[in-house]
């Protein structure tokens, strides 16, 4: 190529077609990470067999629990279900994590991505980064779990779609490239799987077979279910405070079980506050926790506007 085409000044045409360039770019790379996602591509020929087998793994557990029954046992995963669901997954994983919806303090922050790493719904980089997928394509083609889909693929099925390395990389380059950046983030990303490992077993050397069954098998199963409850049920009944583009519905008993999360209209609506109840009967138990770390001074920039009845979404 000649050196003037080379030492060229760029001009404003030259600097809006590296702009178009990169948006294209970026668009291509969105319907790649959308598509990877689709109903169509579960076949027995791109079944995740890892999630699978851990699945078949848990629920067997599950289903052999009450063999092993004692009251210090299920003590403990009840205890363990509030920690890895609520801390974990509802307070560490989504609300801070997925939304930014406040800071944590970097002890707090590393203690409760722990906590969301053993209640076993995935990495932190990969749960964050498809749960804002979902709200980007909320029951539109490319949400991973809408129940338009139906609603076992809603509930469990769509888990079960493998993905290569390379579309996971796209999934986080897409929806995740701040998380991606953050090295306590990618030291779980290494070693997820060495944590939960590590936790049956401490469990099982500790309490033996009810322990492991029943602080871990157990608990996860219905930590699982009370989770998926959110992507299915809670798109389909329950009714709407706010109008938004998709299905989400406030399901009062959802948001009993899933610690607040079932108020999911009003999630979706204003998604990064931290409080997901905006009425005084909708019981929020992951805000009290986020209010008690605010109150210590470990939670920052927490996010805590309700909205004026009729207040226009946000979504």
């Amino acid at each position: 190529m000649p050196s003037n085409v080379l030492n060229a000044p760029v001009g404003p045409s030259t600097a809006r077609a590296g702009t178009s360039s990169r948006s294209d770019s970026a668009a291509n790379l969105r319907a790649a990470v959308i598509e990877s996602f689709r109903r169509h591509r579960l076949s027995l020929q791109n079944v995740d067999w890892v999630v699978l087998t851990w699945m078949v793994a848990m629920h067997a557990g599950f289903l052999a629990a009450p063999f092993f029954f004692t009251w210090q046992a299920v003590g403990v995963a009840l205890f363990l279900h509030w920690l890895t669901c609520s801390v974990g997954i509802c307070l560490g994983y989504h609300r801070c994590l997925s939304h930014g919806s406040f800071k944590l303090a970097a002890p707090v922050r590393f203690f409760c991505t722990l906590c969301g790493v053993l209640a076993g719904q995935g990495s932190p980089l990969t749960w964050s980064a498809v749960h804002r997928l979902h709200h980007g394509r909320s029951d539109k083609v490319g949400d991973p779990h809408s129940p338009r889909d139906g609603v076992f693929w809603s509930h469990i099925l769509w888990l079960f779609n493998r993905h290569s390395s390379q579309q996971r990389d796209m999934l986080y380059r897409s929806y995740a490239p701040d998380l991606s950046k953050d090295p306590l983030l990618r030291f779980f990303e290494q070693t997820y799987m060495l944590w939960l490992i590590a936790f049956a077993g401490a469990m099982f050397a500790v309490g033996g077979w009810p322990l492991l069954l029943w602080a871990v098998c157990a608990r996860i199963v219905v930590a699982y279910h009370t989770t998926w409850l959110i992507n299915s049920a809670s798109h389909l009944w329950g009714y709407r405070s706010y109008a938004t583009t998709d299905d989400s519905r406030n399901l009062w008993w959802a948001g009993l079980l899933a610690y607040g999360e079932g108020w999911h209209n009003n999630h979706h609506a204003w998604p990064r506050l931290a409080c997901y109840g905006h009425r005084w009967w909708e019981f929020d138990i992951t805000w009290q926790a986020i209010k008690l770390l605010r109150a210590l001074g470990l939670a920052t920039n927490v996010d805590d506007r309700i909205p004026a009845p009729g207040a226009r979404s946000h979504q």
